[in-house]
């Protein structure tokens, strides 16, 4: 990797915030000095390196995007691109990236967009095109490789420092902190860019381009290592958990976020390696069509020895009541904002000013009478739109207030919670739908109606009722589509179950609500969005960085 391009653009960026941060917080040392051992060489040193690693290098906006984090552009890629979420804006190509190919109307109108995903994508992956904000390839490989080499420097330092206390239970934790951040970084390069670097090593560098089922492997690797350390390696549960309740700034200790005890953890771990194998296989379910075949991809079908791996790990993943890595803004501080640092904060808003619009196909997975939606949804006005993005839903800032019930947006300081790695739903929605793919219908459906219950929607149950195999994925695809939206996933689940490739190719989107420009609501149309499964490497690495003869493509071959 290059490392000048990708890592000291954050890593200055770190040196400035030590000024203004609190000492326990996001005050660090910039390890891209010379003289970085003499400058990191105490316990309080490295704790303060370690956060500003993950918090800084990884989700702080170091490069001029639209919102201020990596939970606001990357995520919102993901969101745009799995169709929750529509955009007018131009910002890093918000508006185009998203626009499907054609769509066909209720009357059986075919219109074309003369939007191509690919061609967007392709046409502005180039380093002018980074240079000017238009390079959507770049920065989520940006942040991950910066969040990855940071915590390979902290790595080549924490045996050298002398701590307090359980000194080995110290730098364990310190250890465990790095791999599974490892792993989270490299579980997002492999799920998706085609290919990706396998960097280990504190200044290391690599022109070896390896195809992305190498990088999620290597992501597992790295998770395996933390759950390892965390089962061997703590002997101390007070020095553990002194240093993790450190390396957690407090302001993302509330609500789901906390000190994780050893055991939470390695259950956080579980659900993330159940992710990697799930996001990164198709499991088609196109018109109602479980057994249907995309033609082209560029990955491979869900097994049944895959499915049977995933409920392995998420019948040990976070249950309900374990602490998960999250992020919260903060009045001073923080790495993200309230009005700016995460796409539900960006969509919340009156759809004619926010800056995402929900979309009607995520709104039409509510099921009737859902409590959700009369808590945190309005449509006193409407937003229309040459394309796909008209809708006549607004996000209610902070909610209605009901009792008990989620609320998917806030711009109050604090208020909102972004999952940064798993969650208890999450978990539990991969035990329905991999239990229902095994056959086990109904239990698979007591998941989901767990996940309804506990985010307060209010709905009959539908465990017990009957549902055919085709009945229970829809209730699945309905509820993961609305529990685990502005999280990063949407667009994974669209592209496995096949619903982001060509119609030529057995994929496409049906039965979809459209409100036209001249607010005509069509329920029954058909999307054909033809986006590009995994992305190609950005041009301001490879050409920078041009790939070894023994790479794999840096362009992915199937578009």
């Amino acid at each position: 990797m290059n490392n000048y391009k990708y890592a000291l653009v954050l890593f200055s960026g770190i040196l400035l915030l030590s000024t203004i941060a609190c000492k326990k917080e996001l005050n660090v040392g910039n390890p891209n000095l010379p003289t970085v051992s003499s400058n990191v060489n105490t316990e309080s040193g490295i704790i303060s390196l370690s956060i500003g690693a993950v918090y800084v290098n990884g989700f702080h906006n170091g490069d001029d995007w639209l919102g201020n984090s990596y939970f606001s552009l990357p995520y919102g890629y993901s969101e745009l691109l799995g169709d929750v979420v529509g955009a007018e804006a131009a910002n890093q190509l918000i508006s185009t990236i998203s626009i499907p190919e054609y769509y066909i109307l209720d009357d059986n109108t075919k219109v074309p967009t003369s939007v191509s995903n690919i061609s967007q994508l392709r046409t502005n992956n180039t380093r002018a095109q980074t240079g000017a904000g238009n390079n959507a390839s770049y920065y989520q490989w940006l942040n991950m490789y910066a969040l990855n080499g940071a915590c390979n420097t902290v790595l080549s330092l924490v045996d050298n420092i002398s701590f307090s206390g359980d000194a080995t239970t110290k730098a364990n934790t310190i250890k465990a902190w790095c791999y599974w951040w490892k792993g989270y970084a490299y579980a997002s390069i492999g799920s998706m860019y085609y290919s990706g670097l396998i960097i280990n090593d504190a200044g290391g560098a690599s022109n070896k381009y390896l195809i992305k089922d190498s990088i999620i492997a290597e992501s597992n690797t790295y998770l395996n290592k933390a759950a390892d350390l965390l089962k061997t390696g703590i002997t101390s549960t007070s020095d553990y958990s002194t240093v993790l309740g450190e390396l957690i700034p407090s302001f993302c200790q509330v609500g789901n976020g906390g000190v994780l005890t050893t055991t939470m953890w390695i259950r956080n771990i579980n659900t993330m390696l159940a992710r990697n194998i799930l996001v990164n296989k198709l499991a088609p379910f196109i018109n109602g069509n479980p057994d249907a075949t995309i033609t082209k991809s560029s990955t491979t079908v869900m097994t049944t020895a895959d499915w049977n791996s995933v409920l392995t790990l998420v019948t040990n993943g976070i249950q309900q009541g374990d602490y998960v890595f999250t992020g919260r803004s903060a009045a001073a501080n923080g790495f993200l904002s309230a009005s700016g640092g995460s796409v539900a904060a960006l969509t919340t808003n009156v759809n004619t000013s926010s800056t995402f619009k929900l979309s009607e196909r995520f709104m039409q997975n509510f099921k009737t009478g859902d409590k959700r939606v009369t808590n945190n949804f309005d449509t006193t006005t409407t937003y229309k739109d040459v394309y796909t993005f008209g809708t006549r839903y607004s996000i209610i800032d902070g909610g209605k207030g009901t009792n008990g019930v989620y609320v998917y947006g806030s711009k109050t300081v604090g208020a909102y919670e972004v999952f940064i790695g798993g969650s208890y739903e999450e978990n539990a929605l991969m035990l329905a739908e991999a239990n229902i793919r095994l056959g086990n219908t109904d239990v698979g459906l007591a998941y989901i109606d767990a996940v309804r219950t506990y985010l307060g929607a209010g709905v009959a149950a539908v465990s017990g009722t009957g549902l055919t195999k085709v009945a229970a994925l829809t209730e699945l695809v309905k509820e993961r589509r609305v529990a685990l939206v502005f999280r990063g996933l949407s667009f994974y689940d669209s592209r496995r179950w096949g619903w982001t490739y060509d119609i030529s190719n057995g994929g496409g989107s049906y039965g979809n609500n459209l409100l036209t420009s001249a607010s005509v609501l069509n329920k029954n149309v058909t999307i054909n969005y033809n986006f590009m499964d995994y992305w190609d490497i950005p041009a301001d690495e490879v050409e920078l960085n041009p790939a070894s003869a023994e790479s794999a493509a840096t362009k992915n071959p199937n578009y």
